[in-house]
């Protein structure tokens, strides 16, 4: 049962994941960003002013006061806002039955949560040890490590 229970754990985790990397990278909520999405001149081009006019679109969604600037209470509203979303997106995809409500088995691991666990259990021995955890977070941070010790 403790096993069960651990798997279902890391599926969860890694729907999750998944679905605030996507949040970060889409256009809408949670919708991976599309070429076009970028293209906003559609000259089958991305340049630097489109992404910097991608940028600060969101930042105006963002500015709810419309100041010009960002509060914390307006970094925090926007991030809930994208949690919310997400978690229902999530909630929705997992209740197979429409009920409103997740059984055990509609919250058991996935094939997809399978196949990361095992990924991860680099040497498949049907256990994740400590040494493995920590390999496969430092190549989920990847490229990222260049923000600094706060990332």
């Amino acid at each position: 049962m403790k096993n069960t229970g651990f798997m279902a754990l890391i599926a969860v985790m890694a729907v999750t994941v998944a679905a605030g990397a996507a949040l970060a990278r889409g256009d809408g909520p949670g919708a991976p960003i599309s070429f076009g999405a970028l293209d906003l001149d559609g000259d089958g081009r991305i340049t630097l002013e489109e992404m910097r006019m991608r940028g600060a679109e969101r930042f105006d969604r963002a500015d709810t006061d419309g100041d010009g600037a960002l509060t914390l209470e307006e970094v925090q509203a926007a991030a809930a806002t994208r949690a919310q979303e997400r978690s229902a997106r999530m909630f929705e995809r997992m209740d197979a039955n429409a009920d409103g409500r997740l059984s055990p088995d509609e919250t058991a691991p996935t094939e997809r949560a399978e196949r990361r666990f095992s990924r991860v259990d680099a040497d498949g021995d049907g256990a994740i040890t400590e040494a493995e955890f920590d390999a496969a977070r430092e190549k989920m941070r990847g490229p990222r490590r260049h923000r600094g010790p706060a990332d």
